[in-house]
């Protein structure tokens, strides 16, 4: 695979710059040397990827594409939302060919602004109707669950809220930890906006910031400070905790606590994929939509990264509840596309 070039956006409004500025690591606009890069990549044939995921968790898997199917793939790896900014900003030009997004929410908002081609009945018919676009621009490649981390040392789960509203009482003052520039709570935010509405979800932001909670710049960080005892618990994806109990066995200190009730804190999100509408390889970026949804590739969602696998016939980590058992809301996850939105009210309540 050629050498990643970091792609990272000039930020469409104050807003998103506000929360990008807000991340460690994050860049501004890419020097032409980066821009020419891609633009490169894209003459000379190669498949250009976007790719929101990170590259430990999805890196070896574009590498077995490639590998198996002989393409050339170029990946451009930023936050999802900084490259879903960018692909707006670049218009006709860009030479993005696949956009891999962390979460449904930036596919929608790509779709609305006609960034994304339709894709085949027969791809989008491999997942449940739930995990893919109504208008067929995206489909889900693997699921992830909302949860309450919580130190097991200190906690017992059936002691724990049964909804994220519980969390904004004064006895979690000083115990909470979360990373409000990640684009998953981000969604979850979007979400609860679009359950309960604006002062809802500005109310419930407004509680936690009230806690005093102790602000990380990702989940592997929020994980990490809950097993470290810097806080008791933190709002993350599941997957997260299932990696560090592979690598740490058992005696690592954390557990997940699942919300039920069809909470916004039990939102399951997915990680998707689209085909740009200007896309100069179609034929290879279907190449790899479809291999994504491959028996092989959804069995590495299951074991390598401890998502919910989508497909039918791929069992998901046994230690986990199944998919259909967790109580997520019923919303498009389309509709999750409002960022600006979203950015707006968390600024609004002080968070950002």
């Amino acid at each position: 695979m050629r050498p990643a070039v970091r792609a990272t956006a000039l930020l469409l409004s104050g807003l998103l710059a506000v929360a990008c500025a807000s991340s460690p690591g994050t860049a501004s606009k890419p020097p032409a040397s980066q821009a020419s890069a891609s633009a490169s990549a894209s003459a000379s044939g190669a498949l250009t990827v976007y790719s929101g995921r990170s590259e430990s968790l999805v890196g070896p898997l574009l590498e077995r594409f490639e590998n198996d199917t002989g393409i050339d793939v170029e990946v451009n790896y930023a936050g999802t939302s900084e490259l879903a900014a960018t692909i707006l900003e670049e218009g006709d030009a860009s030479p993005a060919d696949v956009f891999f997004g962390q979460d449904a929410g930036a596919l929608g908002a790509l779709a609305e602004e006609g960034r994304l081609a339709a894709l085949p009945q027969a791809t989008l018919d491999k997942v449940e109707e739930r995990f893919r676009a109504d208008d067929g621009s995206w489909v889900g490649v693997s699921g992830r669950a909302r949860v309450v981390a919580f130190d097991d040392r200190v906690h017992d789960p059936a002691d724990l809220p049964d909804g994220i509203a519980g969390f904004t009482d004064p006895q979690w003052k000083g115990k909470i930890g979360w990373a409000p520039t990640n684009a998953s709570f981000q969604s979850f935010v979007t979400a609860f906006r679009l359950m309960e509405g604006d002062a809802a979800a500005k109310a419930w932001l407004e509680g936690i910031q009230a806690t005093g909670p102790k602000v990380y710049e990702g989940n592997d960080a929020v994980l990490n400070a809950i097993a470290a005892g810097e806080v008791e618990v933190g709002f993350i994806n599941h997957y997260y905790l299932m990696v560090a109990l592979a690598e740490q066995g058992d005696t690592f200190p954390v557990r997940n606590h699942f919300i039920g009730g069809e909470d916004p804190g039990a939102l399951v999100n997915v990680a998707s994929v689209g085909i740009l509408s200007t896309a100069k390889n179609p034929a290879a970026a279907q190449a790899l939509v479809d291999y994504l949804l491959t028996q092989e590739s959804q069995e590495y969602f299951a074991n390598e990264t401890h998502e919910y696998p989508l497909i039918e016939g791929v069992p998901a980590n046994p230690e986990l509840p199944a998919l259909d058992e967790v109580s997520s809301p019923d919303i498009d996850l389309s509709d999750l596309s409002d960022l600006e939105g979203t950015l707006r009210l968390i600024q609004d309540a002080g968070v950002l």
